[in-house]
């Protein structure tokens, strides 16, 4: 995970945030968040049952990254999903399956210990 953008504010130690304290946080207002999550594919906050938007930690950094890249070095959006594209780290979290995948293969290997 890399670091947030220069400048940026505090993200309180938390594991999840709502769409509120994320905007907050970040100075972005709500409806601008929900529109970037159409925008840039690695903006995906998880929903809890009834509905309500869970970001993660990694979630709010890559929005200030965003946030960065649109309003102060003054990129389009096109071109922030293509600077975002080119650099695999910022705000990627490993995909559900290859996290599970990971688990499995040392689960295995404990198992193969164990025997």
């Amino acid at each position: 995970m890399t670091a947030p953008p220069l400048n940026s504010p505090h993200i309180p130690d938390k594991l999840f945030f709502r769409i509120g304290e994320v905007s907050r946080i970040t100075g972005v207002p709500a409806s601008v968040l929900r529109f970037w999550e159409n925008e840039f594919a690695r903006i995906k906050p998880r929903r809890t049952d009834t509905g309500q938007r869970i970001y993660r930690r990694s979630d709010v950094e890559l929005i200030l990254t965003v946030k960065q890249l649109l309003y102060d070095l003054k990129f389009t959006i096109k071109g922030a999903r293509r600077h975002l594209k080119s650099k695999p780290g910022i705000g990627h979290h490993p995909a559900d399956g290859d996290l599970i995948a990971s688990l499995r293969k040392e689960l295995q290997h404990i198992r193969d210990l164990l025997s």
